[in-house]
């Protein structure tokens, strides 16, 4: 059997906050994360070329036959097509990238470890003009996240008939509304005209919620009562959500509760927004949005005139918390107070607009192992010397290094 890896490329720098505890392909893209939909697709489980820190949680095999893809390139019937058709020591490129190439072990060794990749035989598809997806930042999640629901949609169901979950719901439209077992719906309102809608096993839509697909319910995840949710939003496992929510992506854990607006957003795993949390997701002048980039170490325009919240994994803000347009939150944040928190914030930053301090690392530890307890979960080892390798890397700890030192 093909030994499938999953590399990351230099597009996880600037896809930070979401990458910094996680590979690419991990990242969720309408239903399924990108690893999911190659494992789905090729049929075997992934292993993964990715960063140093991530790397004993996300593990590495070289094997005689393996085949590697990078895993910022989203899969479509044409690449994968390509892909399947490659020989031993064959490439595909996009322009100067390497898409996939399939090589045995000493090719890896000579060609792709020594990274001269220009002696493997390849075939250029930009040159073809082939259209191709390829996540660099993370608003490109956002602007593909309806067609990639949709995908996922046929990918997952074919074959498959929908449980009987539904009680005195309204359905409309043409497009599939399917529901897993255990999934279950109550005197809501689906709307299905512009996209399909999937309830994850043991996935539950309150009274009175009102949704427009394409829309995705992960499993054990709940939409609260009287929740509106427009197209584009795909909620990931064991998370809440409630109020009105437009283009979100929720990686999986997290919650979003209650009232308050959250649009054009992208959520990392733990992470809470507080009751009454606003995001801001269109200037007041109508501008393009300016986003930080952790690559850059600067704001750059998206190209996208609607543009919220990028959070990281364990971030959390408290009650009626505003967050302006284009703001970017690190990891294990936690942000409270009255007016709007700035733009950027780093990584384990402690405050708000009166200042931050810095969320030491074992209080942040505790918190997740409460938070994550909540959902039988444990923080473990590994996962804890990722998130301490963030820790050092973070401009937050060096302000507290020169704070402890002064």
């Amino acid at each position: 059997m093909i030994n499938l890896i999953l590399f990351d490329d230099e597009s996880w720098q600037s896809l930070l906050p979401l990458t910094y505890t996680r590979p690419i392909c991990e990242l969720r893209l309408g239903m399924l994360t990108i690893a999911e939909k190659w494992e789905r697709i090729l049929g075997v489980r992934p292993h993964y070329l990715t960063q140093e820190h991530l790397s004993v949680k996300y593990k590495f095999k070289l094997d005689s036959d393996n085949l590697l893809i990078n895993g910022s390139f989203i899969p479509n019937e044409y690449l994968i097509t390509k892909i399947k058709d490659l020989g031993f020591n064959q490439a595909l490129y996009f322009g100067e990238e390497l898409i996939a190439a399939h090589l045995d072990k000493e090719s890896f060794d000579l060609i792709f470890e020594q990274n001269n990749l220009e002696q493997l035989e390849g075939e250029d598809l930009l040159a073809q003009g082939t259209d191709l997806v390829k996540l660099q930042r993370p608003t490109d999640i956002l602007r593909c996240i309806d067609s990639e629901i949709s995908r996922d949609f046929k990918l997952v169901t074919a074959g498959k008939d929908s449980a009987k979950g539904m009680e005195h719901c309204t359905v409309i439209g043409d497009h599939p509304v399917f529901l897993e077992e255990g999934a279950k719906a109550t005197c809501a309102i689906l709307n299905a005209t512009n996209g399909p809608i999937y309830l994850g096993k043991n996935a539950e839509v309150m009274e009175g919620a009102l949704i427009r697909g394409p829309f995705y319910l992960g499993d054990r995840s709940h939409v609260k009562m009287g929740a509106k949710i427009y197209e584009g939003v795909s909620v990931g496992p064991d998370s809440k959500v409630g109020g009105e929510l437009k283009t979100v992506v929720i990686q999986g854990n997290s919650n979003k509760g209650h009232e308050g607006f959250l649009g054009d957003s992208i959520l990392g795993e733990w992470c809470n927004l507080g009751a009454d949390t606003n995001t801001s997701n269109l200037k007041n002048n109508y501008e393009e949005v300016k986003l930080w980039n952790y690559a850059t170490g600067r704001f750059e325009k998206t190209g996208l005139q609607f543009c919220g919240l990028i959070m990281g994994d364990h971030s959390k803000c408290g009650i009626n918390t505003m967050f302006n347009t284009g703001t970017v939150v690190g990891v294990f944040c936690n942000i409270f107070g009255e007016g709007y928190p700035r733009n950027f914030i780093p990584s384990y930053a402690w405050g708000g607009t009166a200042g931050y301090m810095t969320y030491k690392l074992e209080k942040a530890f505790d918190t997740a192992r409460i938070v994550m307890a909540r959902r039988g979960k444990i923080l473990d080892e590994i996962d804890m010397d990722i998130l301490r390798h963030i820790f050092y890397q973070s401009d937050q700890y060096r302000v507290w290094e020169k704070a402890t030192k002064s």
